[in-house]
């Protein structure tokens, strides 16, 4: 203690003393063991003084010299040699403490010696830092036993214990009320007042005058604690002045009157209940003990002994008698002893009643100077060999009672007891004691001086320091250490570059060799001083910057080679103008990028002088050093150099993106870093090309293309060393590091990059094909992205790898994993839609085909994975879920998907040749190949790849659509039908055709999708597309033929009849759009010619979207008729050829599609007003009427055509089907539908209650011609009920006969109606009237 007292001395110290404590010091730092045991057994316990602590800010104080303004009795010399003892004494302490964990480390890590070599090899296994956090391991940090282990806990404990009170001690000094509301909080105290009271008792370090402001407080706690600290007291057998005098002991009483009361009533109150026979009642106590406070205030106040003469405090100075007359009457209205109260009076006068620990004797003997007051005259003559004088014991009597009475209360505790460590976490406290104090000496003394012996000093601090900090792990301490020295380098103003500074850089160099594996974040700042090293050596040299080779034309390139030989010729040349020097000279902030480059300040010639005389201390330091620590990168551990490379990659990018002087210093030694580790463990190489990786993707996205074409070249040439390395099967380190390329590729906007990674990625794989694994996914990613890009060079050279990869190099494709292949087969679908050069597609689209026969042929993948349809995309499906159930079979589902999908989705090319091509080349993989496939699989392919070629081309029903959305539905069928031509239709419905004949029986249940494609091309409203879905209806079932099943067949009929009736209720949903429609005059003119009146106008307008409206819904009615005369074309068809095949039930089937089309063409027909309506739109649109009339006669032709074929094969009666009678209801119809329009109809004619009319009016024009049309059907009717036999006409006579009567009487019948209506009479209806 004495020791410091003399340290803290910073104004006036004696020469001789400090320089004797310093000697002192040096010996106990020199002695680490000495050191953390001072730490653990004085810092770390809550009784000791924090002598360790003490001793580091007292060395800082004397470092940093007397405060400004300040007058001291040292001299210059005095002074300075106090601040170098004092820096020396820090550099000892820390160097003790670095090697005493050292020691420890050492030790802990003995068994490991053998490995050592492993360590600081190439390849390194295990580091001693954990990753995240930088700290120590804990079985590194911990090499001792656990009993040992347990100390330190123990120790770690007792000193944030002790942290922790002294801050609560701290606030209670402050504020007594919240200090000991945070002391509960904190559960320091256990929230009693007898706990509370305790502590204020017991602990060391309170403020008594603050215990007695709190004690006498007046809420309820505090009076609680009050009353539980005087109970705490015991005053038995002890005489009133002795107890009075150890009561107030421990604390000050408070100024204030009514908290002095509380405290004295509480003391008496206790006083006698300790000695109940001292007084008759405690008012007697109470009022004595005010007494004795005022006598020991009057007796022993300064400030009245200072005012002695004033007459005034001479009236109130209190004599023994005085004393005896105030307290007379006190005990129960009688007097006290007299004798008691005079030796009482006597007690107080003699001795004053202080605090423990207090100096009783008067100030004017407590400044007899610093020797005495400190009691360092003992130890100067115990060091010097005088011998002390002789003085009064009294003298130094309080001070050395205070000494034994702390060491003899030390020796009493049971717990003080000395620790001895050897665990280095302890050194974490002490480090986290002296770590600000350390910095601020060293950094200030660095800054000030240049004496060699201080700054060298400083610096040995620093890497002590940095040594300590870095191997605990205390991250922001080491980093504050590194970022001070880093700027004690002053090589971002080189101009006021000293020695000493050369010394830092030095420094900063031992540092990254000795503590690299420790650094971490710390590396960013020692390799930006290395960065602006080599700077200042390139300009020393004369060398040009390297900005003048990243942006100079081609045709300065002889300007690269310009070497300045030595400093002074860059003086003749005129380093004023030469931007880099003078940026330099300028200088700048230590965290700036760019030195001076905004600056307004000019470069004077003497500055430029300055800083070339300057550049000579550079030379100290030669190119091996700063090469060595990036040589020295192979020896860094596992962590350390996925930080180094970290760190290098900020500081490269840094240097890059400088606006005026980019560099590239620390992008070639990133090259060279991955060329010195790239044979680590694969483990570890991944972390660091992880960094890198993100690294060449940032920067080869460069706004400057010279700096990106650098970087991606640097990277080919990594990558051209990487594949030297063989890799094995199901890894995936190539990929990975090859990964920059195509993400620069994908988002880099300059075609030279681009271009540039095209050759570099071609080159590499052309080289070391052999070699290449996992990294084709990268490859083929580039050759995909280079595919669609919007420049043809770009297009065409990657086209040409892929060629040459492809033709020459597939079978190294087909040994890796399953998903290269995908990749390829992609890679090759996105050049079939290059748009530069259709040679491009056709040769792609034909080495899908390559692929696909390589494929057919086996043995290409041996992976498991190869199996399982993971590598395209498909929706969720049944056959997708259930992939298990053919996965045995079809080994390459995964592989035949994406190329296949591929080429389905190439048939919607909107190039003819390109999707006839691709619709070729399908279809022939799925004939050729097909039989490899099982039916799960043929389900799968149907879904994904067939379907969607004709569900994304197939013209849309619009049966059930409105006139505007006719409008709109017209318009995608001209889309659609320029994109899907004449051409590629047939082809389509081609292949699936053949698809179904070749294998039909795995594909059967299929064959309603199929059936359900040429129903829609029947559907549609344009003729190619119909007859292309006849046409290939028609060859399914003619080359299936007897394979077809009676169900194959009902679904095909029932297909059909679900297209004829889905037409029908959109199509009247349209036509009764003219029900309310007026069709103007055909008479008028419509030819836009201007009206006179507004009125006039608006109602040209009406009739003009009435035309519109009537012009679409003839439009839409000829389409539909054409569809029903399709499908009855489709069914007419199917039934002469397969006849034979076709059951009663499926029979059934195709009579109700003819009946219901011909009942649709009679309802059609009868809507006489709309279909006025119609005519007359079309005369005015000089349009086409609808084909209605021939609509019913061929619906009602074909299905009497069907009856008779079917009457004649299978007889009148066929099964549950009565031909006769259906045929004789179809004639039935014929003849009233002819009789309807020449009016010649029994009951037609005049209706009941109308009179006779007296002549017949002449049909018009128009129904004699449609009388014309009818004609034919009606001699096929006739005909047909010529052929029945004499019993069927028995039948039907009834019925038959007033219809033929009736013809008989029309006018307008043919002379063939007569001759075949004369002959049925004759041959048919005479001889059955005969009889009758």
């Amino acid at each position: 203690m004495l020791i410091l007292r003399v340290l803290e001395n910073v104004l006036q110290p004696t020469f001789i003393q400090k320089m004797t404590v310093f000697n002192v010091l040096e010996k106990i730092t020199q002695d680490p063991q000495l050191i953390v045991d001072i730490f653990v057994n004085y810092d770390c316990d809550l009784d000791a003084p924090n002598i360790y602590e003490r001793t580091v800010n007292g060395l800082l104080k004397t470092a940093l010299g007397p405060p400004s303004g300040s007058t001291t009795t040292l001299s210059p010399v005095q002074d300075l040699s106090f601040r170098v003892e004092s820096v020396k004494c820090l550099v000892r302490i820390i160097k003790s403490m670095g090697s005493w964990m050292d020691q420890q480390l050492n030790i802990g890590e003995a068994s490991l010696a053998k490995k050592s070599q492993t360590i600081y090899g190439s390849v390194d296994l295990q580091s001693n830092l954990n990753v995240e956090e930088g700290m120590m391991a804990e079985h590194d940090m911990h090499p001792e036993s656990n009993s040992e282990l347990s100390d330190a806990i123990t120790l770690e404990q007792r000193r944030a214990h002790k942290l922790e009170i002294q801050k609560c001690i701290s606030l209670f000094n402050r504020k007594p009320s919240k200090g000991i509301d945070f002391i509960i909080k904190t559960k320091k105290v256990v929230g009693s007042p007898e706990a509370v009271a305790s502590f204020l008792k017991n602990t060391a370090g309170l403020n008594p005058t603050a215990i007695g402001d709190y004690l006498g407080e007046r809420d309820e706690f505090s009076l609680k604690v009050m009353h539980a600290y005087v109970d705490g007291f015991n005053f038995e057998k002890m005489d009133f002045g002795e107890a009075i005098r150890y009561f107030l002991q421990g604390f000050k009483l408070p100024g204030e009157a009514q908290k002095i009361d509380r405290i004295m009533e509480k003391f008496a109150e206790r006083y006698c209940k300790c000695n109940p026979h001292s007084f008759k009642s405690a008012d007697t106590a109470y009022i004595l003990a005010y007494s004795v406070i005022l006598l020991n205030t009057d007796a022993h106040n300064s400030m009245v002994k200072d005012k002695f003469l004033i007459w005034l405090w001479l009236s109130f100075q209190m004599t023994k008698a005085d004393f005896i007359r105030n307290n007379r009457g006190i005990d129960d209205g009688k007097d006290l002893p007299e004798e008691y109260l005079s030796a009482l009076y006597d007690q107080i006068v003699k001795s004053e009643m202080t605090l423990t620990g207090e100096n009783s004797q008067p100030q004017s003997k407590q400044v007899n100077g610093l020797n005495q007051l400190f009691g360092l005259d003992s130890i100067l003559n115990l060091v010097m060999g005088k011998q002390a004088e002789e003085k009064p014991y009294g003298e130094n009597g309080p001070l050395k009672n205070n000494i034994q009475e702390h060491f003899k209360a030390r020796s009493g505790n049971s717990e003080s007891v000395l620790y001895a460590v050897s665990d280095v976490s302890i050194l974490k406290f002490m480090a986290e004691v002296c770590w600000g104090p350390m910095l601020a000496a060293f950094s200030m003394t660095l800054d000030r001086s240049d004496d060699k012996l201080a700054t060298s000093e400083c610096l040995q601090g620093f890497r002590y320091s940095v040594h300590v900090t870095a191997v605990l792990g205390m991250q922001t301490q080491r980093d504050a250490f590194v970022t001070s020295l880093a700027k004690f380098t002053y090589l971002h103003c080189a101009v006021d570059m000293k020695q000493k500074n050369i010394n830092a850089i030095k420094t900063i160099m031992t540092i990254a060799i000795e503590d690299g594996n420790f650094l971490q974040e710390a590396w960013e700042h020692i390799l930006t001083c290395l960065s602006r090293f080599e700077h200042l050596q390139l300009l020393g040299e004369g060398a040009p910057a390297d900005a003048s080779f990243l942006s100079i034309s081609s045709g300065e390139a002889e300007l690269k080679s310009l070497k300045l030989n030595d400093l002074a010729s860059l003086k003749k040349k005129g380093a004023l103008h030469n931007p880099a020097v003078a940026a330099v000279v300028r200088g700048g902030s230590y965290d700036s990028n760019a030195h001076g480059v905004n600056s307004p300040k000019l470069v004077t010639p003497d500055q430029v002088n300055n800083f070339i005389l300057n550049l000579h201390l550079l030379d100290q330091i030669g190119s091996f050093e700063l090469n060595h620590i990036f040589a020295h990168s192979q020896r860094l551990n596992s962590e350390a150099i996925v930080s180094f490379v970290r760190a290098l990659c900020k500081v490269s990018m840094s240097e890059l993106q400088s606006p005026t002087d980019p560099r590239v210093f620390s992008l070639t030694k990133i090259v060279e870093i991955a060329h010195y580790n790239m044979n680590r463990i694969r483990l570890v190489w991944s972390h660091i090309w992880n960094v890198l990786s993100d690294f060449f993707v940032s920067v080869g996205l460069s706004e400057n293309l010279s700096v990106a074409i650098f970087v991606m070249d640097s990277l080919r040439q990594l990558a051209m060393k990487f594949l030297e390395r063989e890799e094995l099967a199901n890894y995936n380190f190539q990929n990975e590091f090859l990964r920059p390329f195509p993400i620069v590729m994908q988002k880099s906007n300059s075609t030279e990059i681009r271009e540039l990674i095209v050759r570099c990625v071609s080159q590499m794989v052309l080289s070391r094909v052999s070699n290449v694994k996992s990294g084709w996914r990268s490859v083929f990613m580039v050759f995909t992205i280079a595919a669609a890009d919007e420049r043809k060079s770009v297009v065409l050279l990657a086209f040409e790898t892929m060629e040459k990869i492809v033709r020459e190099y597939f079978l190294y494709i087909a040994e890796t994993e399953s998903t290269v292949f995908t990749d390829c087969v992609r890679c090759l679908i996105t050049f079939t839609n290059s748009k530069f050069n259709s040679d491009v597609s056709f040769n792609a689209i034909a080495f899908l085909r390559f692929c696909a026969v390589k494929l057919a042929e086996g043995g290409l993948f041996s992976n498991d994975d190869s199996q399982y349809p993971n590598s395209y995309d498909m929706r969720s499906s049944e056959e997708f879920l259930n992939e298990q159930a053919f996965a045995s079979k079809d080994e390459n589902f995964s592989f035949w998907m994406p190329l296949l999908i591929g080429l389905s989705k190439l048939t919607s090319d909107p190039r003819s040749e390109i999707r006839k091509s691709a619709l070729e080349v399908l279809f022939n993989i799925l004939k050729d190949h097909g039989s490899l496939f099982s039916r799960p699989f043929w389900n799968v392919i149907f879904k994904f790849v067939v379907l969607p070629i004709f569900n994304s081309h197939d013209d849309k029903d619009d049966s059930g659509m409105d006139v505007d959305q006719s409008v709109q539905s017209s318009r995608d069928l001209s889309f659609q039908g320029s994109a899907w031509d004449s051409e590629t239709t047939p082809a389509a419905t081609d292949g699936l055709v053949d698809l179904f004949v070749t294998f039909f029986g795995v594909v059967r249940s299929q064959l309603p999708n199929a059936v359900a494609i040429f129903m829609d091309f029947i559907k549609n409203s344009g003729h190619a597309p119909a007859k292309t879905g006849i046409s290939a209806l028609v060859r399914l079932t003619n080359e299936l033929g007897t394979r077809l099943s009676e169900d194959d067949w009902k679904g095909i009929f029932m297909a059909l009849k679900d297209a004829a009736n889905s037409t029908i209720p959109g199509f009247l949903k349209v036509l009764r759009t003219m029900d309310n429609m007026e069709i103007p005059d055909g008479g008028k003119s419509y030819n836009g010619f201007e009206t006179s009146s507004e009125h006039e106008q608006s109602s040209n307008d009406l009739e003009d979207d009435s035309l519109q409206v009537a012009a679409l819904v003839v439009s839409r009615t000829k389409s539909h008729i054409s569809v029903l005369l399709v499908i009855i074309q489709v069914v007419s068809d199917l039934f002469k050829v397969h006849h034979n095949d076709l059951s009663t039930a499926n029979v059934k089937i195709l009579l109700e599609i003819l009946a219901m089309i011909s009942s649709h063409a009679k309802q059609l027909n009868s809507e006489t007003g709309l279909i006025l309506k119609l005519q007359l739109a079309c005369n005015i649109l000089e349009l086409s009427e609808p084909p209605v009339v021939h609509f019913e006669n061929e619906s009602f032709q074909n299905y009497l055509n069907f009856l008779d074929d079917l009457l004649l094969e299978r007889g009148s009666s066929s099964e549950d089907i009565d031909l006769q009678d259906q045929v004789f209801g179809v004639c039935e119809n014929i003849l009233k539908t002819y009789l309807e329009c020449a009016g010649t109809l029994s009951g037609t004619q005049n209706p009941p209650g109308q009179p006779m009319a007296q002549w017949v009016l002449p049909l018009p024009s128009s129904k004699r011609d449609e009388l014309a049309a009818r004609t034919p059907l009606l001699l096929s009717g006739l005909r047909t009920l010529m052929n029945f036999q004499k019993e069927s006409i028995k039948r039907y006579i009834s019925r038959l006969f007033p219809l033929l009567i009736d013809l008989v009487g029309s006018e307008y019948s043919t002379g063939e109606v007569s001759l075949v209506l004369s002959d049925m009479f004759q041959t048919c209806l005479a001889p059955v009237i005969v009889e009758s």
